[in-house]
């Protein structure tokens, strides 16, 4: 869903301000070293509905609970590879149809329930069922059946090979969730990490206490607690941050009030990567969007690196495709149709629109839409083609219209979810592009498990979207974290929406 892995790293680190001094502290015996804090406050410009990533889409879920409270079979680390987690091994057939997995042993819920192969099918049959609500449900479509010859075994029967399981079984929709408590997991997760709930106050924030029970004895954590403050206005961040209210903001979300932070000697800037890529879909069923050469016209007209400045002050990396520098396979194919307003306008003319043509485009009320937005119109403008600006109200009337209805003729979003690419082959979706092609190459994804034959077929996939413009690819939102220098262990990177505290510390 918008928002609605790649082994390549591609991290840029800004450091504003120099590292602070060892710290030091007076007491009546005169001067001692201060002992490291153990508390964290972590700032969040969204607050989650709910608290359970297995039953709604919305990436703050995960971002608060996934490797803090839930954990699954296996998991994403921070280079965006698949790790073992409550799986230590598995096996695959050589027909890639039967997948057999060992569970580590000894592992507990928050609550005291085992976590044991039982679990595990309870977790997946809930997922993949008749009555799922997972956000990510067709993920689970290739599983046939779900065995457990032993507590410490589980067995995944698939109907056909599914080359990306691992992969989609470390997502946040994938976490394991108990039958004793799944329930209530939306408003009091229960799960296996190294952090248990202890209160959400609706509105301000989550507060989390280290699990001194937690399974995984090489992992030192050193955080005793944990809070997530939520704070949507981004003057209100930057004050908070400034004030030292906030430790942390992974996820700033204002680019013009970066450079504010410069004089801050105990602040650090750090950019990264994140999986957020900002489209402007258009409807292909609709005219005059049906026609490819429309579409590839628009797209020659876009400036990509005036649109990455104008909406996001200049942060960001232009994309040809759906796809990041995070993703395994990526390429670059913003050359496939470069700026040039003189050929996009001879485009139009041979597509029958010489004096061009009046759209809407219908754009969320976040920053990041609005400004986007109004840069596209200038552009869109100096080709003789008029786009009208219509805000609608992000989810809720932008789901119903635009994700279900498919009721709009161009429409700007940034889509989340890492490897989503295969959204152009669900039908329906709202792009309503159909191209049997493209669904051909994701599917020969699936049937093999080799990474080498996955990426090159993703590098088809993406020079196929390149070339058919089903959307214009703008640029990948970066993740602008901002935090106290002395926190260290937080994710730089963001291969997957999330706040990953296991292994963060305060320097001594």
């Amino acid at each position: 869903m918008a928002g609605v892995i790649g082994s390549i790293s591609c991290s840029r680190r800004v450091l504003l301000g120099a590292a602070l001094a060892a710290g030091l502290i007076f007491s009546g015996h005169g001067m001692a070293e201060a002992a490291p804090k153990t508390t964290l406050t972590l700032g969040m410009t969204i607050e989650p509905a709910g608290l359970d990533p297995t039953i709604a889409a919305p990436v703050a879920i995960g971002q608060v609970t996934w490797q803090n409270i839930f954990e699954g079979l296996t998991t994403i680390d921070r280079d965006g590879k698949v790790q073992p987690q409550l799986a230590e091994s598995w096996e695959i057939s050589p027909d890639g149809k039967t997948y057999t997995f060992k569970l580590r042993q000894g592992v507990k819920f928050h609550d005291g329930e085992a976590f044991d192969s039982s679990v595990a099918k309870f977790s997946i049959d809930r997922a993949r069922g008749a009555d799922s609500v997972n956000p990510q449900k067709r993920y689970f479509a290739s599983i046939d059946a779900v065995e457990m010859p032993d507590p410490a075994t589980l067995v995944l029967k698939l109907k056909e090979p599914a080359g990306s399981l691992l992969y989609w079984l470390g997502w946040p929709s994938s976490s394991m969730v108990a039958p004793k408590s799944a329930e209530n997991n939306k408003t009091a997760p229960v799960g296996t990490g190294p952090f248990r709930f202890v209160n959400w106050a609706k509105g301000d924030k989550v507060e989390l206490a280290k699990n001194p029970d937690y399974w995984n004895k090489d992992v030192a954590v050193k955080l005793e607690a944990a809070t997530f403050r939520f704070i949507g206005d981004p003057q209100a961040q930057a004050a908070a941050l400034k004030a030292g209210d906030v430790d942390a903001f992974p996820e700033f979300a204002a680019p013009e009030l970066v450079s504010s932070f410069e004089g801050d000697s105990r602040l650090v800037t750090v950019i990264g990567n994140t999986e957020l890529k900002v489209v402007a879909g258009m409807n292909n069923a609709r005219k005059p969007f049906d026609d490819k050469r429309v579409r590839q016209a628009l797209m020659m007209a876009v400036d990509r690196a005036g649109v990455v400045e104008g909406a996001w002050s200049g942060y960001g990396t232009p994309i040809g495709s759906h796809y990041t520098p995070n993703d395994r396979g990526y390429i670059d194919l913003t050359g496939t149709y470069p700026y040039d307003p003189e050929k996009a306008k001879a485009l139009l003319e041979e597509a029958g629109y010489p004096d061009g043509f009046t759209f809407t485009i219908k754009t969320p009320q976040m920053a990041y839409a609005q400004r986007t937005s109004q840069v596209l119109q200038a552009m869109l403008a100096e080709i003789g083609v008029t786009m009208n600006i219509e805000t609608t109200e992000f989810p809720a009337k932008w789901v119903a219209d635009v994700l279900k209805a498919a009721d709009y003729d161009m429409t700007i979003v940034a889509h989340a979810e890492p490897m989503d690419i295969d959204i152009y082959a669900r039908d329906p979706y709202y792009f309503n592009y159909k191209n049997p092609a493209f669904g051909d190459v994701l599917k020969k994804v699936e049937l093999t498990a080799d990474p080498t034959e996955q990426e090159k077929l993703y590098g088809e996939a993406q020079t196929i979207l390149a070339n058919d413009v089903p959307a214009l690819f703008l640029f990948v939102m970066p993740k602008l974290g901002i935090w106290d220098g002395k926190v260290k262990g937080l994710w730089e990177n963001e291969p997957i929406p999330s706040n990953v505290l296991t292994e963060v510390y305060w320097e001594e």
